[in-house]
């Protein structure tokens, strides 16, 4: 993924034995990022079984806590999304609400690509990406 070509804008932020963490392409907020399992999941409840599904819950608030002390916001959408029709792998939105935002503005409408992705360089990814790492680091303020 990031470091292939044409995956710049994926920056993989966290990544242990059984979760990956990273930018998305497409962001319809900033700073947004999703956690999925390495093994192929789809389901969110019956796929995974309750010792799975906990991890993966620590991985999500883990990295949404790493998002939080990086990112003012009023809040932090924690969503996990998919079809089989679209990307049937699971995982998990992290995307902080800007304050301010607002309220016609706010949950799915903020989440929806239909209104609009923001504009968003590989800098910026690789500037959020850095900082992220370093929270998320062993031995940073996230570890």
């Amino acid at each position: 993924m990031a470091g292939a070509a044409g995956y710049d804008f994926e920056q993989v932020v966290f990544e242990d034995e059984h979760h990956v963490a990273f930018l998305g392409r497409y962001p319809t907020m900033a700073d947004k990022v999703l956690v999925a399992p390495k093994a192929h999941v789809e389901h969110v409840v019956r796929d995974l079984d309750e010792g799975a599904y906990l991890r993966l819950m620590g991985t999500v608030r883990r990295v949404a806590l790493a998002v939080e002390a990086l990112v003012p916001c009023e809040r932090t959408y924690l969503l996990s999304l998919g079809s089989r029709q679209g990307n049937a792998h699971l995982h998990w939105h992290i995307a902080p609400l800007p304050e301010g935002t607002p309220y016609e503005h706010q949950q799915y409408h903020a989440l929806m690509s239909e209104n609009g992705v923001i504009p968003w360089s590989v800098r910026q990814a690789l500037e959020l990406a850095d900082r992220l790492r370093a929270v998320l680091a062993p031995d940073g303020e996230g570890g």
